[in-house]
């Protein structure tokens, strides 16, 4: 008598999506009448065993009979957890996926002292030789907005010191008590620091400011 076969993939609604791959079957989903069988976790090859016989071996070690290679005489099946395999597909799938850049917020004062200057050029060359954008925000404060063209002065200041590592994406421009500009990264074989390295894990400290925008000041 033919035993219960478990793990069979359930039914997806219309439109759902998976990290599988369509072709890979597992368990009462397998149609191969016989099927060669290697042992995941020791690459032990059992031989070629009739489905039944295979699905009992997997079932008797808690694991799961999983199709790898479908189009071989006869498919090839290996006895793992298959909800471990899953996760690993899953994993490097994700894995594989090309990270996007993030946006990335360094700011200024108008009086900003030389130290405290450098210690930010050197945050945005690190977030752009990671491949983020940057977002240069400079906030006026009670009587500096009566000299706004000394705060635009450092905003271009700022957007000279980082040429070598970015391009504007978007023009210096005051909206409310700020000016805010944004720095895309040059390609990785077009850029050059200017300047030397921050410590280690000073980045990663700036990156704890959330970017704001600039209407919340």
């Amino acid at each position: 008598m033919e035993i219960r076969r478990r793990g069979a993939l359930p039914l997806r609604r219309p439109g759902a999506s998976s990290n599988l791959q369509p072709q890979i079957r597992v368990n009462g989903r397998i149609r191969a009448r016989e099927v060669r069988v290697i042992m995941g976790s020791t690459g032990e090859q059992l031989g070629v065993m009739k489905l039944n016989d295979a699905l009992r071996k997997a079932h008797g070690l808690g694991l799961d009979l999983v199709e790898i290679a479908p189009t071989a005489t006869p498919p090839v099946c290996k006895i793992i957890d298959f909800g471990k395999f899953r996760y690993d597909v899953s994993k490097q799938t994700k894995d594989k996926r090309p990270s996007g850049s993030k946006l990335k917020e360094i700011k200024f004062r108008v009086n900003i002292d030389d130290h405290d200057y450098l210690t930010k050029i050197r945050h945005g060359e690190e977030f752009l030789d990671r491949g983020n954008k940057v977002r240069v925000q400079l906030q006026f404060r009670g009587r500096e907005m009566a000299h706004q063209e000394f705060g635009m002065q450092l905003v271009h200041k700022v957007r000279d010191d980082l040429s070598g590592m970015s391009q504007v994406e978007m023009e210096p421009k005051i909206t409310g008590r700020n000016i805010t500009m944004t720095l895309a990264p040059l390609p990785a074989n077009r850029r050059k620091r200017r300047f030397s390295a921050p410590p280690p894990n000073a980045a990663e400290e700036e990156e704890q400011e959330p970017a704001v925008s600039p209407t919340d000041s």
